[in-house]
C-alpha cells in the first residue's frame, strides 16, 4: 500500500497557506511534527493536512493562535468558542455601525470632530469662534451629563447679541474705552444666558472630578486661549454683574 507523504511545501500549497505559516504552526505547538523519510525530509500525512486545515480556518473566523491552542486537536465544533467569537464580532459590527453614523453626522454637516456627536452639530451651527470651541472641549471632559446637557441646551439657543462677536473679534491690545464698553454691554447678554438657562449656575456639580476641579480646569483653559484685553473684561464683568444683581438685570 503506497503510504501518502507530502512535503512541507506541498502540504502548504494542498492547504492554501505558506511554508512559513506552517513552520510557524510547529514552533507554537499546534501542529505535530510529522515523521522524516531517511533522507531527513518531513513526510506529511491526511491527518497533517486536515489539522492545518482546521487552523486556517479558524484564523480566518478571527481566533487567534493561542485560542486555537487552547481548544485542542480533538474538539471538531468548538461550540462555546465560536458563540463566543460570534459576540464579539456582533459587538464589533454596532461600534462600526455606531462610527458610521457618527462619519455619515461629521460629513453632512461638515461638524468638528473634536467634539462628541451630540454636541458637534450644534457648534457647528452656533457657529461658535476658535477659542469658545476649543473650551467646548475642556467642557466635555470635565462636566456630568447634567452639566453637559445644560451647555448642549445653551447652544441651541444662544441669544442674538452683536457684544458675543464683538468680544470674539476683540485686539490683545484694545484701548481702555472699548474694554470698558464691551464689559458693560456683556452683562445683559450673560443675564440674557443665565435667565434662559438657569442650570449654568450649577453646571458644575455632577462634574465627575469634582465641582472644584471642573471649575479650576475651565478657568486655566480660558487663560490660556483667551488674550489679554478679553480676559480684563472678564475680569470687569464679574462686579459688574454683581452690582446688577442687586439693582435688578438691566
Amino acid at each position: 500500500m503506497t503510504v501518502v507523504a507530502w512535503s512541507t511545501r506541498e502540504i502548504a500549497e494542498l492547504a492554501g497557506t505558506s511554508l512559513r505559516a506552517v513552520r510557524h504552526y510547529h514552533e507554537v505547538g499546534l501542529l505535530e511534527e510529522p515523521e522524516r523519510r531517511a533522507n531527513g525530509y518531513k513526510q506529511y500525512g491526511v491527518a497533517h493536512l486536515v489539522r492545518v486545515l482546521r487552523i486556517k480556518r479558524l484564523t480566518d473566523l478571527g481566533f487567534s493562535l493561542s485560542q486555537i491552542d487552547a481548544m485542542g486537536d480533538a474538539e471538531d465544533h468548538p461550540e462555546e468558542a465560536l458563540r463566543t467569537l460570534d459576540a464579539e464580532l456582533a459587538a464589533t459590527i454596532e461600534r462600526l455601525q455606531r462610527t458610521r453614523a457618527e462619519l455619515a453626522l461629521i460629513l453632512r454637516q461638515s461638524a468638528p470632530t473634536d467634539l462628541p456627536p451630540e454636541l458637534a452639530p450644534l457648534a457647528a451651527e452656533a457657529e461658535l469662534s476658535d477659542a469658545d470651541r476649543s473650551l467646548a472641549v475642556v467642557l466635555t471632559r470635565v462636566l456630568g451629563p447634567q452639566g453637559l446637557r445644560t451647555y448642549t441646551d445653551m447652544l441651541q439657543a444662544l441669544p442674538d447679541h452683536p457684544v458675543a462677536a464683538e468680544f470674539d473679534d476683540l485686539p490683545a491690545d484694545a484701548d481702555e474705552r472699548t474694554r470698558q464698553d464691551v464689559a458693560e454691554r456683556l452683562v445683559p447678554y450673560i443675564h440674557a444666558l443665565h435667565a434662559a438657562n438657569p442650570g449654568l449656575r450649577n453646571a458644575n456639580e455632577d462634574a465627575p472630578g469634582g465641582a472644584h476641579f471642573a471649575e479650576q480646569t475651565f478657568g486655566k483653559a480660558i487663560n490660556d486661549v483667551y488674550n489679554p484685553a478679553q480676559l480684563d473684561i472678564l475680569r470687569r464683568v464679574r462686579p459688574l454683574l454683581r452690582a446688577s444683581r442687586r439693582t435688578g438685570p438691566a
